[in-house]
């Protein structure tokens, strides 16, 4: 079962309260693919890097069973980069600088290698591309995926209406499902949000977990709460990379068995979140992943006398 990946693939330089890091290895494709390589293979990347991306961490990924053929490397431009502090809360950030580099040649094209993917993840980007890239494939994956943000709400609402009829899943944080309904229950929210397109829809909700729903069906996973929080930055991406690795993985794209894949997601997550960057999704294994499961496990589990 093979998934496409499209997004970003960059350096970043954050600052927490607990501590900065000047520049290190990021981007929403980035984290999906360290995320959704641990639960399935290949997973296909479509990127665009500059020279200064290292050739380890294309080598990283690899030995990772992620295929890269569809990842350009421009010989003579930067990476993207991008700059944020977050606040105390750890749910607010400030991004600092932002250099789109290379990203401002993005021209994702699918590689005839990629036309089976079952599976396709959008990662945050610009929605004309987030379409293009859907209409370049002669057979449509059985699940297509989109991330998006509340920038591109603001600026390319009309193009973003067209790609919500083309996904079956729409995932976005709590103030996006507002902003895109004009609705403050999120409950509303989703209503009119899977009238727009897509079957199902992911509000995340950051610390306080994520809730699925689709037309008549509605699911919450709690987030683990963990002693550490080092650097929330590509949580959304890894648990959107847990999220796909599993449907990818089961075969299986039911609402039962997402309610599943959302506790994979946040417990993926939940892994990222503990160190800077990608560092701590390159080091845990399977059994790492099963332990924190059983954890989501226990702490949602309970036994209940009906009155």
């Amino acid at each position: 079962m093979s998934i496409t990946v499209v997004g970003t693939m960059a350096f970043d330089a954050i600052e927490t309260p607990f501590d900065k890091t000047d520049k290190i290895i990021g981007g929403s494709a980035t984290y999906v693919a360290y995320a959704a390589s641990n639960l399935v293979k290949p997973v296909q990347q479509i990127s665009i890097v500059g020279y200064d991306f290292p050739e380890t961490e294309l080598q990283s990924l690899q030995q990772r069973g992620v295929v890269t053929d569809g990842v350009v490397i421009v010989p003579d431009k930067k990476s993207f980069f991008w700059s944020g502090k977050y606040h105390l809360d750890m749910n607010t950030r400030d991004t600092l600088i932002t250099d789109l580099n290379v990203l401002a040649d993005f021209d994702p094209q699918v590689p005839d290698s990629y036309q089976d993917s079952e599976y396709l993840m959008l990662g945050n980007l610009v929605p004309a591309i987030q379409q293009k890239v859907i209409e370049q494939f002669n057979k449509r994956p059985k699940l297509i995926v989109m991330d998006t943000m509340n920038f591109w709400i603001e600026t390319a609402w009309e193009d973003l209406k067209k790609v919500f009829t083309m996904v079956d899943v729409l995932l976005v944080n709590d103030s996006e499902a507002r902003q895109i309904s004009g609705e403050f229950s999120l409950v509303k929210a989703a209503k009119k949000i899977l009238k727009m397109g897509p079957k199902f829809l992911i509000v995340k909700k950051g610390e306080h977990g994520a809730l699925l729903f689709n037309e008549n069906s509605v699911f919450f996973a709690p987030a683990l709460p963990l002693e550490d929080v080092f650097d929330p930055t590509g949580a959304g991406d890894t648990f959107a990379g847990g999220f796909i690795g599993h449907i990818a993985k089961t075969g299986n794209a039911s609402f039962e068995n997402m309610k599943t894949a959302i506790i994979v997601g946040s417990a993926m997550a939940s892994f990222c979140v503990e160190k800077f960057g990608t560092q701590r999704l390159k080091e845990i294994s399977i059994n790492d992943i099963n332990s924190r499961l059983k954890e989501f496990v226990q702490l949602v589990n309970f036994d209940i006398a009906l009155v």
